[in-house]
């Protein structure tokens, strides 16, 4: 009596996937393709540091990460990756390499504790600029829309330029400029 309503599932998640550009979706990649990608063309990196178990990880993935327009402008002005904190295989980082580290009875990826800044929780969002140098990591889950602002800032460099505060005020959402 089940194979019926799992083939429609099935079927169900395969016309999803057509229905949805591959542009509206975030190209997420391993550490290890966003290096090799980093030394043909140099570009920010948006590491989505996430574990299996972390609940508002895949709210996240769910909502937010699952906007159109804000998945293309990652797509577009960031190497997307995504970094699992308790993976098990080494990583290198430049030129250190990180490893697993044993806590208990589970553990941690020394590059995700790196890049937080030794600040684990998940998700956190980490900013790398085209130098591989970090950023700023942002703790938590973030709505689409304060997200949209926050990979904005760092996307167009206002960072450097603008205070966050000044930007929020001023800040235009992509549906906006795309009229």
């Amino acid at each position: 009596m089940r194979k019926p309503h799992i083939l429609f599932a099935a079927c169900f998640t395969s016309l999803l996937g057509w229905a949805i550009p591959v542009s509206a979706q975030v190209q997420w990649m391993s550490w290890e393709q966003a290096m090799e990608r980093m030394e043909q063309e140099p570009r920010k990196l948006l590491v989505d540091i996430y574990t299996d178990w972390c609940g508002w990880c895949k709210r996240m993935d769910a909502t937010t990460f699952s906007q159109p327009l804000l998945a293309e402008y990652i797509n577009e002005h960031f190497y997307p990756v995504k970094l699992n904190a308790e993976s098990r295989d080494p990583l290198t980082w430049n030129g250190k390499t990180f490893d697993f580290v044993r806590a208990g009875r589970n553990g941690y990826h020394a590059l995700a504790a790196e890049l937080t800044r030794g600040r684990l929780s998940f998700p956190t969002i980490v900013f790398l600029n085209e130098k591989l140098e970090v950023i700023q990591p942002l703790p938590g889950y973030k709505e689409p829309a304060v997200f949209e602002q926050i990979v904005t800032y760092f996307g167009e460099d206002a960072y450097l330029r603008v205070p966050w505060e000044v930007y929020q005020r001023q800040y235009v959402p992509l549906a906006q400029k795309k009229e």
